[in-house]
């Protein structure tokens, strides 16, 4: 196979031939601009196209736009340069270090007298352009901290009203749609309609988000469409819309692609879902669920309060133990008083029985005088008198007691406490004694002396 000779190469042997043939002629002269010219004239028209692998060096993104850099490999190295209208279809950032292929055209920059390619496209060796432009943004974004986890917010149990950014024709709203009926048919939701594929995808997505928190008084709002190629879901990578995502004011559930697919949006957004309609499952709790939950919770807090009851009225009974009832002491007291009466009546009766017999044998002895019996009468009167102032300051001691103990009683009652102008406060006919566990709605009831009415908490 016969191998072309270059026009630049024919024209030099032609001179050689020419120079054998006269060599009696004067050589002919050429300016420094005149040879660069002829150069940069063959070799930009023998190398139009070329496809070139190597490795960035002494990359440097000028003001103007355009790209300046050097591509090497291990015997040599090749000037390179990326005009601005070329390198703004670029779809990652070109580094130094980073092994790519270039197609271009050679060009002689006549200012320097040296050559260069002119790159029109260029594409990293191994990972594709999105690829990299993928990793490179995701790199940025992760050294800013935009996916922090502490950063994250954690969604409303019960929402709502949500917000839906997608395309209104896809699959994916639907299934999303369905799957919030089906578990919450209260669920007010709201779709922020754009475009999720294509060069004007990402823009309309992270318009539609900002108009979400414009609008306001939404509870979540998920961001996402169906599954699809990296070139389908490259809107997602868009920094711009990571940007946005991360000012949320509400929380946002990112829903892209299937559980294998992985955006830079799923990254930045406070949850991320690995499908629309497991976005929708996620953000809304099943009623029966709820109803589940609750019923859980009832079971529990009457259990609380069974217990708090048990516990209540262990200490009752203990200070009942300790604390003597007063008409049972009374009655004791009276009883006691009973036996002293009747060993005083027995006393009594004995000693004018004595009386008697010493009387008669008195009389016996000396007669009935009258004035001894007067004598008796008066001993027994005073005896009779003594007795009975006895047994009433026995009486009155015992009443005082009775009283004493009943007062204290009295004191220790709950009741006592609303004479003092104080107030019993209950919630579902339980005495509230902190105020941690009301919150906003709850209804209490207010008992105070004379009459209990009812309160609502309203902050």
């Amino acid at each position: 196979m016969s191998q072309q000779i270059p026009s630049w190469l024919q024209q030099t042997l032609s001179l050689q031939d020419s120079h054998e043939d006269l060599q009696e002629d004067e050589p002919k002269v050429l300016s420094v601009s005149q040879l660069t010219r002829q150069i940069k004239e063959n070799l930009e028209e023998d190398f139009l196209t070329v496809w070139v692998q190597g490795e960035i060096s002494n990359f440097t993104a000028h003001g103007s736009g355009h790209f300046y850099f050097s591509l090497k490999d291990a015997g040599a190295q090749l000037s390179a340069v990326m005009f601005r209208g070329a390198n703004g279809r670029l779809k990652f950032r070109p580094e130094n270090g980073l092994e790519v292929i270039v197609r271009g055209r050679i060009s002689v920059y006549e200012p320097r007298g040296g050559y260069q390619i002119v790159c029109e496209t260029m594409e990293p060796v191994g990972a594709g352009a999105l690829q990299k432009a993928y990793e490179q943004l995701k790199a940025k974004l992760q050294k800013e901290g935009l996916f922090d986890p502490a950063k994250k917010r954690s969604l409303p149990k019960f929402p709502e009203k949500i917000a839906i950014v997608t395309s209104p024709t896809g699959a994916a709203i639907k299934d999303m749609l369905n799957v919030l009926n089906r578990r919450n048919k209260n669920i007010e939701v709201l779709i922020f309609p754009c475009q999720v594929q294509g060069e004007k995808a990402a823009p309309e997505i992270t318009q539609a988000l900002r108009l979400v928190n414009q609008v306001g008084g939404f509870d979540v709002v998920i961001v996402g469409r169906g599954g699809g190629s990296i070139e389908d879901l490259w809107a997602f990578n868009d920094e711009g819309l990571a940007r946005t995502i991360a000012a949320s004011k509400i929380p946002v559930v990112s829903a892209v692609g299937h559980e294998i697919d992985f955006t830079i949006a799923d990254f930045v957004a406070d949850l991320r879902a690995p499908t629309p309609s497991a976005a929708a499952e996620l953000v809304v709790a099943h009623t029966d669920d709820i109803l589940e939950s609750l019923k859980n919770k009832d079971r529990q807090m009457f259990s609380l309060i069974e217990k708090k009851r048990l516990m209540f009225l262990q200490q009752i009974q203990q200070l009942t133990k300790r604390l003597v009832d007063p008409k049972k002491y009374v009655e004791l007291k009276a009883q006691h008083l009973d036996d002293l009466t009747y060993q005083l009546e027995r006393a009594m009766a004995a000693h004018l029985d004595s009386n008697t017999t010493s009387l008669l044998l008195l009389k016996e002895k000396l007669g009935s005088p009258k004035s001894a019996l007067q004598s008796f009468n008066q001993k027994l009167e005073m005896i009779r008198f003594r007795l009975g102032n006895s047994a009433k300051r026995q009486i009155e001691t015992e009443q005082n007691t009775f009283e004493r103990l009943t007062m204290l009683l009295d004191s220790l009652s709950p009741l006592k406490v609303l004479d003092r102008g104080y107030t019993i406060t209950k919630k579902g006919g339980v005495v509230v004694r902190s105020g941690k566990t009301l919150k906003k709605g709850d209804t209490l009831q207010i008992q105070f002396k004379d009459k209990t009415i009812e309160a609502t908490v309203s902050k």
